[in-house]
């Protein structure tokens, strides 16, 4: 299965449309996929208490992810960096059996010129210190209210495009590395 992470928990977020088209896109090239919803994640999980007594949904997040056989992060660029519910959720997840040997697939996604490089950069570090394999074909998306809105989803052909190119690859990618895709 491909666990898609929608990286925050903010209603109504360009970060799940995207992970939603992506979804599409995985379903349409015969890939079970499933988005996760930080937004689903329940007060609770930012409390101190939360590493110690995961809330239910952390828990079932855990098992989607532990049976994952790659992952596809959407990630926003908030103040230069990863939305903090998306660092915060990574934390809560066991070490290191959840990204160990894992293929990780980036989209950031950002109002500024950059299409959130710094955040996807940093995942990529944190998934590499955890022994992730990150696949390189990263999906940058500046401007991003210029191509994509709630109400409409992904309007601009061009990325589509290049966003089904991009799973096209990181499906072989998985497969490469042994993974049931």
């Amino acid at each position: 299965m491909m666990v898609i992470i929608s990286g925050t928990n903010r209603e109504g977020s360009l970060s799940s449309v995207f992970s939603h088209a992506l979804n599409e896109i995985y379903q349409d090239k015969g890939v079970n996929s499933k988005v996760l919803e930080l937004g689903e994640l329940p007060p609770e999980t930012f409390s101190p208490s939360a590493y110690t007594e995961k809330p239910a949904k952390v828990l079932e997040f855990t098992k989607d992810i532990l049976s994952a056989s790659g992952l596809v992060i959407v990630v926003p660029e908030y103040n230069g960096s990863m939305p903090g519910a998306l660092k915060l959720f990574i934390d809560l997840l066991p070490y290191p059996n959840s990204f160990e040997g894992r293929p990780i697939c980036y989209i950031g996604i950002a109002s500024g010129q950059f299409g959130a490089l710094r955040p996807v950069e940093h995942l990529q570090q944190v998934f590499g210190y955890r022994n992730a394999y990150n696949f390189p074909k990263r999906v940058f998306v500046p401007a991003v209210h210029n191509v994509a809105s709630r109400e409409n989803g992904i309007t601009d052909s061009e990325l589509q495009s290049r966003l089904a190119g991009q799973a096209d690859d990181f499906i072989q990618f998985c497969r490469s590395l042994g993974k049931d895709i």
